[in-house]
């Protein structure tokens, strides 16, 4: 009870991290709970940790766990490369989503949302999580990797999507999505409201032969 709490110790960059890491939680609408007392059983692990829970499950509620490691690649002769990885119960999640009566995925996502910018990285957050909570149906795939808009429109064809979802700084500073049918001939884009985009997807998933 009287051991001294990690939060109240942080250096500089790491507390800066973590209010950033907060931030784009916040702005995505994800729920979370800090516990500063939640550790991992390996040393590589740096700045952040978590575990995904549920209360679906009774006891067996820990769906994922895991963390960042900036240094582990570099111990293992490779670059200095940051990462982050968990472990997942395949079996626990598959369990999750029949309890919820998801109905399982589809290889290809209706929609792809393209985000270049770290601005547009954080407005997509939020609106990934806002659409997929308006749109339970939709199956929406996200570009995290980073790139131009040149490469992340190559992985938004290859993706299968009808849809890409374009957010760059315009986007952001107008607080509008640009549209793409990917599909389309003409390539037709529109520029819509975050309330327009997610109508406009509403009615592509009520036709069939739209989506």
């Amino acid at each position: 009870a009287d051991a001294p709490v990690l939060l109240d110790h942080l250096e500089a960059d790491s507390q800066a991290h973590f209010e950033e890491l907060r931030a784009m939680l916040d702005a995505a609408g994800v729920a979370y709970e800090i516990n500063p007392r939640l550790v991992r059983g390996l040393d590589y692990y740096c700045k952040t940790v978590f575990e995904w829970v549920t209360d679906t499950l009774g006891a067996q509620g820990t769906i994922c766990a895991g963390g960042r490691y900036d240094g582990l690649l570099e111990q293992l002769d490779g670059p200095a490369i940051p990462g982050v990885g968990f472990a997942l119960g395949l079996e626990r999640l598959v369990a999750m989503l029949a309890a919820a009566g998801h109905p399982g995925a589809d290889a290809n996502p209706h929609a792809y949302l393209i985000m270049v910018g770290d601005a547009a990285q954080r407005r997509g957050l939020a609106l990934a999580e806002r659409l997929r909570d308006q749109l339970p149906a939709l199956r929406l795939r996200m570009h995290c990797g980073g790139g131009g808009f040149k490469a992340q429109f190559r992985r938004a064809d290859h993706s299968g999507a009808r849809f890409a979802l374009i957010l760059g700084e315009d986007e952001v500073r107008t607080g509008t999505v640009a549209l793409k049918l990917l599909r389309d001939p003409d390539g037709q884009q529109l520029t819509l409201s975050h309330d327009q985009a997610a109508a406009h997807l509403c009615a592509a998933l009520d036709s069939t032969s739209r989506i």
